[in-house]
């Protein structure tokens, strides 16, 4: 968890403050939903990632690509959960 402690008597500066870490969560989101669906595409077509069976049946870059996008979604995950934790205190 983490606590933002915000020292300010201005109430539009609280606002503006909290309204980019929501902006910031919002556009996480949705790259994260755009990147899953590329993955979800990817699995309906070829079935679970599994480098072993793959290799040599689908083509290098495509599976570099998915891969690359399974750990995308992963430290977009990471990034979602810090933010999303934020208590705010406002002084």
């Amino acid at each position: 968890m983490t606590r933002l402690i915000v020292e300010t008597d201005d109430k539009w500066t609280r606002e503006k403050i909290k309204l980019a870490i929501d902006t910031e969560i919002y556009l996480l989101k949705k790259a994260f939903d755009k990147i899953q669906e590329k993955i979800k595409s990817f699995e309906s077509k070829y079935g679970e990632l599994n480098r072993e069976n793959l290799y040599g049946k689908i083509d290098d870059m495509e599976l570099i690509e998915w891969e690359g996008e399974c750990e995308t979604l992963q430290r977009i995950q990471k990034k979602l959960k810090s933010l999303e934790e934020i208590v705010f205190e406002y002084r």
